[in-house]
């Protein structure tokens, strides 16, 4: 009930530009409001509680520390109430009708020198209430201060330019906001819609919000707790929530630094990597929070790509923000946040291979692509990214993978370089002619089973200073080895260059070279890669992207093995049936092209057979 006359004001010309912004151009959703006037009252609870310290005589000093909201669908209102310092009447004539408190001066003189360009840095400057005014008829702001002897007010305003204060009875300490709202916001009047809003950008903000007489942040905001006091069922529980998810994390991580920025997080990875099973490509789902109110609950920036994988919470209070809170203003935040987040990350990842190896094994099977495209394109943490990978090897069990540091411990004084196997498994690559050079001289090969491995050698290059080799490509070199005993019929180093030069004419242009092997032990030849630019696993990769390139002619180099009895046997027929011999050495070849993966048209090596099969 009013005891006197409403008095009337103009809004400083600043603040009629301020709303003209806000209403007409700032927020991208109208919902942001209610976040807005949530974090406001949550706000002014906190400083009212802050100040119970230092003041004892305050008015209503019963009331409950919490934030009520009310929605009246039939009169088409939304009211939310705090019990917070409140406002006298200059109070609400400083803060909400002129530029004193409200940031806007500071706001204005950033757009004037930075031109409209940098209309979002208004959020840097706390005027979120005037985001009512988007989907209001009026606003009403019933205010009573925290002074006991200071009568309550109403500011009332349509937002068109002017408001009115006038003096009220019954208003208790705090701030109570009643909006009436446009014809086509009728949604907002609807405790399901408000519901939904509270539930996505609200649910963690210090005091207790009710709406309708019920509580809606019921899950508490974990990340600004001591892990002490935290058991894992709530840690489980907020995952849940948080990430809307039904398993149980895999691992999690809980920290916060003060250096180089204020932080907070609570980082979850899931039980399962739902892209192998050919779902749709994860999007960021780690929130940005700042003092517990959501900002962005999919932020692209905040980590790098290749830990889209990661859910959970990251919270800093020293983010500057546009009123939306949707935006951060400063690109320098941006990266020194994803830095310490990223750095924290892999240190966790680092301490877990170090002391719980078996676990991070499971997580490595798992995970283990996004840790190799990070070692392949993040370059700021290449480096330590690289020794999170993790290979079985030729000296390693079946099911068992080593680290690059763990291997190049086994490197001997005069190996140089790392090698490694493309292959679809294990079988494959050990049945291979391949690994028969480097298992006859002890040197390790790296097992590689899947496609992105190649790009992430290629990529990586090197490791603690030795490079990263295929076994496979034709500029191998490998020290000599042990020679078997001479056996009966085995080829003389001049017979064997002989056969070379002759299968080099025979096989034409689908060869580059033809030598003599050192890295054969047991199979009668091998086709190395001569193309420096394409791998096997490179063509197949373009020919399924049907990129140029990809149907360009083969080059390999063929190597035999002199001491092979089908190369002995080559030897005899090209003099005693040399229409026989050529159909062989053709042979040998397409054998050769498909331990490597490079075979390609079987018609004609089918159609050879048979002739050989003739001959038989």
């Amino acid at each position: 009930m009013s005891t006197a006359t409403p008095q009337k004001f103009e809004f400083q010309a600043e603040i009629k530009q301020l709303l003209d912004i806000v209403i007409h151009s700032l927020y991208t959703e109208k919902e942001i409001f209610v976040r807005e006037l949530v974090s406001n009252a949550s706000d002014a609870i906190e400083k009212f509680r802050h100040l119970q310290l230092t003041e004892k005589d305050v008015a209503d000093d019963q009331l409950a520390l919490e934030i009520n909201l009310t929605t009246d669908d039939t009169a088409k209102t939304l009211t939310l109430q705090d019990a917070g310092l409140g406002m006298t009447r200059a109070e609400l004539i400083e803060n909400l009708g002129t530029i004193a408190h409200s940031g806007s001066k500071a706001f204005l003189k950033a757009l004037s020198e930075g031109g409209q360009k940098n209309s979002n840095l208004i959020g840097q400057f706390g005027v979120g209430f005037y985001s009512a005014f988007m989907v209001a008829k009026t606003v009403k702001v019933y205010s009573r201060s925290w002074k006991k002897d200071e009568p309550a007010h109403v500011w009332t305003s349509d937002g068109s330019g002017s408001y009115e204060i006038e003096e009220v009875d019954d208003q208790q300490r705090g701030t109570k906001i009643v909006i009436e709202l446009k014809d086509d916001c009728g949604e907002f009047a609807t405790e399901g819609r408000i519901k939904e809003i509270l539930e996505r950008y609200s649910a963690f903000v210090s005091f207790p919000v009710n709406l309708g007489g019920k509580l809606i942040n019921t899950v508490q905001a974990l990340w600004l707790r001591s892990k002490s006091e935290i058991t894992d069922e709530q840690y489980t529980e907020f995952y849940k929530f948080q990430a809307h998810a039904y398993d149980e994390p895999r691992l999690r991580l809980h920290f916060s630094a003060d250096a180089p920025l204020q932080i907070n997080a609570l980082l979850f990875v899931p039980k399962d990597n739902t892209e192998k099973f050919g779902m749709a490509r994860l999007e960021p789902s780690v929130s940005l929070f700042c003092r517990k109110v959501l900002i962005d609950s999919k932020p692209k920036d905040l980590l790098p790509e290749w830990l889209r994988f990661l859910k959970g919470v990251v919270d800093s209070e020293d983010l500057p923000l546009n009123i939306s809170r949707e935006t951060m203003q400063d690109r320098a935040l941006v990266e020194k946040l994803n830095k310490v987040i990223t750095k924290r990350f892999i240190k966790f990842l680092s301490e877990e291979a170090k002391n719980r190896t078996e676990a991070y094994n499971e997580f490595y099977a798992e995970f283990g692509v996004f840790l190799k495209e990070g070692a392949a394109l993040d370059y700021a943490h290449k480096d330590e990214i690289v020794k999170l990978l993790r290979f079985e090897s030729s000296l390693t069990e079946k099911g068992k993978t080593t680290s690059l540091a763990e291997y190049v411990t086994r490197m001997g004084a005069e190996q140089k370089e790392i090698y490694f196997l493309m292959g679809p498994n294990r079988a494959a690559i050990e049945s291979g002619p391949y690994l028969e050079g480097f298992k006859a001289r002890n040197l390790e090969v790296l097992f590689c089973y899947e496609a992105v491995d190649e790009y992430v050698m290629s990529n990586v290059r090197e490791f603690d200073g030795k490079k990263l080799v295929a076994a496979d490509h034709a500029d191998v070199k490998l020290a000599d080895a042990p020679k078997p005993p001479a056996a009966e019929g085995d080829l003389s180093e001049d017979d064997a260059k002989a056969l070379a030069e002759w299968l080099k004419t025979t096989l034409g242009d689908r060869v580059g070279e033809v030598k003599a092997s050192d890295r054969l032990v047991d199979s009668p030849a091998l086709a190395v890669n001569a193309d420096k630019f394409m791998s096997p696993q490179m063509r197949r990769m373009m020919k399924a992207m049907n990129k140029d390139g990809a149907d360009a002619p083969v080059k390999v180099n063929l190597e035999i093995n002199p001491r092979s009895a089908v190369i002995k046997h080559l030897a005899a027929a090209r003099t005693a049936a040399p229409e026989k011999a050529a159909l062989i050495a053709e042979q040998i070849l397409d054998n050769s092209l498909i331990s490597a993966g490079l075979f390609e048209d079987p018609s004609k090596m089918v159609a050879r057979l048979y002739k050989l099969l003739e001959t038989v």
